[in-house]
């Protein structure tokens, strides 16, 4: 064999493995590697408890930790949040299979139904017509609240919004509406088996559910949305089951921890921590959590918990980031209250966002800035320095922004200048009434056993797959 040809031949060989590399720019195949050792079964997990930030997208993480820091007197940007010192970290697509920017209810149904499915909907499949109750009975999905249950194990629910709203309702409810949270909203399809969510809920089998939106379960007598007459869901839950109705702290402290409870703490979403006006008598999101692990942890087989800060989301929708920001300054300390309360050796915690929002961090600010205030240029030695940084309006502007929202300025002669502080409300490119969602990748990290699943990129709905793997479902 000539040289030549002994060449040719080694560039054949060594070009074979490649076969499987995709050659039209998309993500290339991994090429088949020799089967690995047999490795040790990696550690189950007994308990699982899932964080969900609404709407708390990168930036929101970003500009949290630096206000969390200049609470605590720092400059903030060095400030770590509880779960940024988790070793497993992930990014999370989060479109619907008919939005290219998601909803709660689409995507908290890939969180907890393993499946992506339409904006809007609940725990039913995307081939269901949106708004048609037989069509959502014909096309169920998994729901993890049944799984949990029906392998003995306890069920936590714990939202600072209504205990019905999108992102709690997809641990235990199919619905082809996420608004049918008191009664079916479409004409003559109530008879068709069809139930609202409120009901939904009192009907499942769960250990703990705290929240807001004791309107979706009394009727318009007693100040709620049901149609039927004489209807107190709660406490006629509380009759047949034998289980706590509680609505205030002290109450929930009180109930019998080796009983269920249900705790509805506001009419409709529970308030925003930065509301002066806020009732003492409501729990704070840490509150809830201590008490629901407390309640869980008797259950000797484990227990799955999903805890969401539902009003990060309803902040943003306001276009007010202080309000937000404060929200998800509460929601770290309920994540670390659960670091601190549970065995990493035997409970995985996750924390990641359903979606994003248009919110942005600008304006090039000094290091320290006060993140909810006007943008300051950077110190570089010199005496001079303007105060604030001006825009080509001569206006100066703040860091935190949003692309769209009732802070518009568009249409105006002269911009504003802006409002500052926690009760601000940003100002925004294009007005609408309310502030929308973002459709870029959301994070996800994980710690504990199962939590070595969380890397890479991938789908919402790989979250659920995460989840079962760890209890070795």
């Amino acid at each position: 064999m000539t040289s030549r040809t002994r060449m040719l031949a080694l560039i054949t060989a060594l070009a074979l493995p490649l076969g499987a590399c995709t050659t039209d720019g998309g993500a290339r195949s991994v090429a088949s590697a020799p089967p690995a050792p047999a490795a040790e079964e990696a550690p189950r997990a007994k308990n699982v408890i899932v964080f969900i930030g609404d709407g708390m997208g990168v930036s929101t993480i970003t500009a949290m930790r630096i206000y969390a820091g200049q609470k605590r007197g720092q400059s903030g940007e060095e400030y770590v949040l509880p779960f940024e010192n988790f070793d497993n970290v992930a990014l999370v697509k989060t479109y619907n299979t008919n939005a290219q920017v998601p909803d709660s209810a689409g995507t908290a149904t890939a969180i907890h139904s393993g499946q992506k499915t339409k904006i809007g909907m609940l725990g039913v499949g995307p081939e269901t017509e949106y708004g048609n109750c037989v069509s959502g009975l014909a096309n169920p999905l998994p729901l993890i609240g049944e799984e949990v249950k029906e392998r003995g194990l306890a069920l936590g629910i714990v939202s600072t919004a209504r205990i019905t709203h999108a992102t709690p309702a997809s641990v235990y409810a199919r619905s082809a509406s996420r608004d049918w949270e008191a009664y079916i909203g479409t004409e003559g399809q109530a008879d068709a088996s069809c139930k609202d969510i409120a009901t939904q809920l009192v009907e499942f089998d769960f250990d703990v559910a705290l929240g807001g939106g004791k309107r979706s379960f009394v009727d318009s007598a007693r100040g709620g949305d049901r149609r039927e007459e004489q209807a107190d869901l709660a406490v006629s839950w509380a009759e047949r089951t034998g289980g706590s109705y509680v609505e205030n702290r002290s109450a929930l402290a009180a109930a019998p921890i080796d009983r269920p409870v249900l705790g509805l703490f506001n009419s409709s979403h529970m308030a925003y921590m930065a509301d002066p006006s806020r009732d003492a008598s409501e729990p704070t999101l840490t509150e809830m959590t201590a008490e629901a692990i407390k309640r869980l942890r008797q259950d000797e087989d484990g227990y799955y918990l999903m805890v969401e800060s539902g009003r990060i989301d309803h902040a943003h929708h306001m276009g007010q980031a202080g309000v937000a920001l404060e929200e998800g300054n509460e929601f770290a300390n309920a994540i670390q209250y659960a670091i601190d309360n549970t065995d990493p050796a035997e409970t995985l915690i996750l924390v990641t966002a359903d979606h994003s929002h248009v919110f942005t961090m600008a304006g090039y600010p000094r290091r320290g800035n006060d993140i909810l205030g006007l943008v300051r240029p950077p110190e570089d030695g010199s005496e001079v320095l303007a105060e604030v940084t001006t825009a080509e309006d001569g206006k100066p502007y703040t860091t935190l922004g949003y692309m769209n929202g009732p802070g518009a300025i568009a249409g105006m002669e002269e911009r504003p200048v802006p409002e500052t502080g926690i009760g601000a409300t940003q100002q925004a490119a294009i007005p609408l009434r309310s502030e929308t969602h973002a459709g870029e990748d959301v994070a996800l990290y994980g710690h504990g056993p199962g939590s070595e699943n969380v890397r890479g990129v991938i789908e919402q709905n790989v979250v659920y797959d995460i989840i079962r793997k760890a209890f070795g479902w």
